[in-house]
């Protein structure tokens, strides 16, 4: 007689499914906006301490000892260059141009000889606080300006037009464009060419006159009145080589633009302004030059005072 067999044992009931719940809306954002804040509250501290590192550098190779006046090392720093034989036009004069404010934090900008501009890029109590963060953030730019990596040559030329011709089209350009100067690429050569031997400070001054005629769109009005590529650079390269700045006719030339752009469509002239003056304030406490977008800021607030005036008579 065979033993029977235990039968096994049922299997337990199955938990209920648990539901995986998402974090709602507003705990993401609330996250994500903590880490973005995380990563722009170190990108600051690094930036402070790179500018810090500079200026303490230079205090202990001009005096040895103590510590610098910021404002007094930048001003000197420039007039060291001038005696050396600088061809700075203008003379070596430090500009400041406090932004007006009844409360903190202030904020202050500092335009150098040659047109580069600079701004305060921390939170500043006092004006003059503001002052000598601007110019920090400015002497670190001259001091490393001098470097000789930062100096245009036949290298730097050749591996910038390499990197800009790989980026544009995807790097599917025809190669031969980098030597015609009709094409975006030739003209960003010709203009290299032109410049060879200035720094990078220097060439930034001579971009920023066709970031702000290709912003005001006189780049293309004058492709559509047959100017070529080279015409264009070989006419702007000498006028703002000869002046290493802005005139006051071109400013003045394109608020008018702007205001003709506000009476075809009216709010456009307040939507730049507004635009312009968001990038300058990212660009401002990122610690980067300052010139392009300032000088949007002050093309459009000519503009506006303008068209007030004209509006109020």
């Amino acid at each position: 007689m065979q033993p029977k067999t235990k039968a096994a044992p049922a299997p337990p009931p199955p938990l209920p499914a648990q539901r995986t719940q998402c974090p709602p809306a507003a705990t993401v954002i609330t996250d994500a906006r903590d880490a973005r804040d995380a990563r722009d509250a170190r990108a600051k501290q690094v930036l402070k301490e790179a500018v810090d590192a500079v200026v303490n550098s230079f205090a202990k190779h001009t005096q040895g000892y103590g510590r610098v006046n910021v404002v007094e090392a930048l001003q000197e720093f420039w007039q060291m260059k001038q005696a050396r034989g600088a061809d700075l036009r203008n003379g070596a004069l430090v500009i400041y141009e406090s932004v007006p404010s009844s409360c903190q934090p202030y904020v202050c900008y500092v335009t150098l000889p040659g047109g580069s501009c600079f701004g305060s890029f921390q939170n500043c109590p006092t004006k003059a606080e503001a002052r000598r963060s601007a110019a920090k953030i400015a002497l670190m730019n001259s001091v490393f300006n001098e470097h000789p990596s930062r100096r245009i040559s036949d290298d730097f030329i050749e591996k910038a037009v390499t990197e800009a011709r790989a980026s544009f089209k995807g790097g599917q350009g025809d190669p031969l464009e980098a030597d015609n100067p009709n094409t975006g690429i030739g003209a960003f050569r010709f203009m290299l060419e032109s410049n060879k031997g200035r720094t990078m400070l220097e060439f930034q001054e001579l971009m920023t006159v066709f970031q702000l005629l290709h912003w005001n769109g006189s780049l293309k009005a004058m492709r559509e009145r047959q100017c070529s590529r080279q015409e264009v650079v070989a006419h702007y390269s000498n006028r703002s080589l000869c002046s290493r700045a802005l005139d006051d006719d071109m400013r003045s030339q394109m608020a008018l633009d702007w205001i003709a752009r506000e009476q075809e469509q009216t709010g456009a002239l307040g939507r730049e302004l507004g635009l312009a003056e968001r990038e300058l304030e990212a660009a401002r406490l990122a610690g980067r030059e300052l010139r392009f977008p300032k000088e949007k800021k002050d093309i459009l607030m000519l503009a506006h005072t303008q068209l007030s005036g004209s509006l109020s008579s």
